[in-house]
């Protein structure tokens, strides 16, 4: 637990830091901790992360709840200090870029391990999170639609072997609003009871942009506004580059293979891996939903291995020329129709 404590929260103390105190060199020294030295860190050998943890791993619980807790004071707070006209124009740039890189790797994979975890409050608080960046949808789309049909035709944030991330995002966006809210519809009339969530959404989302507005006027609007993009945009990316290629085998029209290790691809880098609380090991996850992340685990003889660290694909990702011709071999070696022989973790 020391290496997932000491990445998120020394990112989380940097950005409280460059709020209070100010300045473009706090706020620089804060967008060079999430990318400079975190890519830095990922090469260290002494900092690797073990592929199969202790058994007894600790749940992570606690800190999964503080940062949940911490990612609040830290949008509003932020969209206060970008708001402000007194915040010199290099300070707001270096904090937009800083908090918005934070809210997309460190608050959207804390939300996500908070609504997987059994306690209804842990569940409430990463919805809280997602729906303080605009992004309530993405609960219901990612527990009732995404883990069912991760790596099939019909999950939306599966992006298919050829399709670059900017046609995949609005696709993705989209669709799983409308999935996540059919299968919400579906609950209800099988006779699930209590308020829609969806209300929840769009009313938290409504009074996200409220608190925004009493915060900094029409510039604290326009502060969120950019945030929430940005933050969804990383979380985006993350399905794209994790999922991008890969397909479940087809039994029969409409029924495909269980999800198994070779759905997602994996990134082992031990330091960007604990700034996302283990969130680049996405096959674990997917066959172990309720697994917390210290104990996700790495195969690299049956889980596809990213040739970069996540946050690096990410970037890539943006280049669809580049990503293609760094992934699409892999990812056909990989599909049910494609090149026997080549192992999940080979390339």
């Amino acid at each position: 637990m020391i290496r997932f404590a000491t990445a998120t929260l020394l990112a989380t103390a940097l950005l409280a830091a460059a709020l209070i105190h100010g300045g473009a060199a706090l706020a620089g020294l804060a967008l060079a901790y999430i990318t400079v030295l975190t890519w830095a860190l990922d090469h260290v050998a002494a900092l690797a992360a073990p592929d199969l943890p202790e058994a007894e791993f600790p749940a992570g619980d606690g800190l999964a709840l503080l940062l949940g807790l911490a990612h609040l004071p830290l949008l509003y707070g932020g969209v206060a200090v970008l708001a402000s006209p007194e915040t010199p124009a290099l300070t707001r740039g270096l904090l937009f870029l800083a908090l918005g890189l934070y809210l997309g790797q460190v608050s959207n994979s804390v939300a996500h391990e908070l609504i997987h975890r059994p306690g209804r409050g842990l569940r409430r608080l990463g919805t809280l999170v997602f729906v303080s960046l605009l992004f309530g949808h993405h609960v219901s789309a990612h527990l009732r639609v995404h883990h069912v049909h991760a790596a099939t035709p019909r999950d939306p944030n599966s992006a298919p072997l050829g399709q670059s991330w900017y046609r995949f995002a609005p696709r993705a966006w989209i669709g799983s609003f409308r999935a996540g809210y059919r299968a919400e519809q579906r609950l209800r009339a099988a006779g699930a009871g209590g308020l829609h969530p969806y209300a929840l959404y769009l009313g938290g989302g409504l009074a996200s942009l409220v608190l925004a507005a009493g915060l900094g006027g029409g510039g604290g609007v326009l502060a969120l506004l950019a945030l929430g993009a940005y933050a969804q945009a990383q979380l985006l990316l993350s399905d794209y580059v994790q999922h991008y290629g890969l397909r479940r085998r087809q039994l029969a029209p409409g029924r495909y293979a269980p999800v198994g290790p070779a759905h997602s691809w994996n990134a082992p880098q031990g330091w960007s891996a604990a700034l996302m609380v283990n969130a680049p090991r996405h096959s674990d996850h997917h066959t172990s939903p309720a697994r917390a992340y210290p104990g996700l685990r790495l195969d690299r003889q049956t889980m596809p291995v990213l040739p970069y660290a996540l946050p690096v694909m990410a970037v890539i990702a943006l280049i669809p020329p580049l990503w293609r011709r760094l992934m699409d071999r892999r990812a056909r070696a990989l599909r049910p129709d494609g090149p026997q022989g080549a192992g999940p973790g080979s390339g």
